[in-house]
């Protein structure tokens, strides 16, 4: 049976009043002042001075210097005039904290050193203490300092997509090992997938409680099920996170990419904002999660990140296009469809704040 960490219900604790956040009332389908637009991974190496402040940084050394990450969370607001700053962490860090033994290689993503395939493999997983990653509550307090008016999204990977990268061992195009496990041994995988739930709940209430004003869940891999596999092996743990910071009454996003089929699952698990990809319009994926006699569906996304390459005249053309179709949703809040690509062009980001702004 799976063990969940005991959760009181004390108050949640006091943080920033933003009445008037647009990224907030647009996620609780208010009427804002202007379209929120923020970019997955808009603190990054799209940006020059973060590269200068990265410089022979390791970036899990970077997520656990409370200094660093602030910096690196913040720039991206000082820069380009986004309505949210997005945590600088990455999806591996609550198990490099817990003390699994995994690393970011440059040019690979996140590996483990010893992948999970068996009980003994699930047995051993550390559970995870909210003092393991006291560097990065740290920086949310420095960021709550610093943000003024300008909300902060604490972050965390969803248990499907931290599994995968267990039993695989590294990023996988087809996830074999993990479909294999998934069908053969399901009461391994849920104990498995159960164990990255209470380790992934554990961070994004320490951000929480450090004060961040919205979080995200982010399932990178989870368009590559079935809606059916989906809905049997996976929704249950990402539900479990979800409802386990409902107290707090902050919004919750859940994105994934490649999860046309699934956004319905996805807001069932407990989302408040549904992340879209590029790959479905927004007035489509709003039909798609409109429940008849249930309130319109708040949406996040959803423009190409490749389309940043294009003339300028072709990316306000896609902008002003998502922004119609976000208006079929009880709120849109104005993002890529996925993260933004390294060699993006930052006044490009700067120039659709902007226009976002306008419209």
């Amino acid at each position: 049976m799976a063990r969940w960490p005991t959760m009181t219900t004390s108050p949640a604790p006091a943080r920033r009043a933003l009445p008037d956040a647009p990224l907030l009332v647009a996620a609780r389908g208010g009427s804002p002042a202007h379209v929120p637009v923020w970019f997955m991974r808009q603190a990054g190496r799209s940006l020059p001075e973060y590269r200068q402040l990265r410089e022979g940084v390791p970036m899990l050394s970077a997520c656990f210097d409370p200094e660093m990450l602030a910096e690196i969370t913040i720039q991206p607001v000082r820069r380009h005039g986004v309505d949210a700053a997005i945590l600088f962490s990455d999806i591996v860090v609550p198990l490099h904290a817990a003390g699994v033994d995994i690393d970011i290689v440059a040019g690979t993503g996140p590996v483990v050193a010893n992948p999970v395939r068996s009980r003994s493999d699930v047995d051993a997983l550390p559970e995870l203490d909210p003092e393991q990653v006291r560097p990065v509550t740290d920086g949310v307090r420095l960021l709550v300092e610093q943000l003024g008016t300008t909300p902060l999204i604490g972050f965390a990977g969803a248990p499907f997509t931290l599994a995968s990268y267990l039993i695989e061992g590294g990023p996988s195009k087809n996830h074999e090992r993990t479909k294999a496990l998934m069908h053969s041994e399901p009461e391994l995988w849920h104990a498995l997938a159960g164990a990255l739930a209470r380790i992934t709940l554990t961070f994004l209430r320490a951000q929480l409680d450090a004060g961040v004003d919205a979080v995200q869940l982010f399932d990178s891999w989870a368009g590559a099920l079935s809606a059916r596999d989906y809905r049997e092996f996976v929704l249950p743990h990402s539900a479990a996170v979800l409802s386990g910071v409902a107290d707090y009454g902050v919004p919750r996003i859940h994105f994934g990419v490649g999860t046309a089929e699934l956004l319905g699952d996805m807001r069932d698990a407990g989302a408040d904002v549904v992340g879209v990809d590029w790959r479905l319009p927004l007035d489509e994926a709003v039909r798609r999660l409109t429940v008849p006699g249930g309130a319109a569906p708040v949406v996040q996304g959803n423009l190409d990140p490749a389309l940043l390459f294009a003339s300028w005249p072709v990316i306000e053309a896609e902008v002003r296009r998502i922004v119609a179709e976000g208006r079929a949703a009880g709120g849109h809040i104005f993002n890529l469809g996925h993260g933004v690509l390294p060699d993006t062009d930052p006044d490009v980001l700067t120039r659709v704040v902007e226009l976002v702004h306008s419209l």
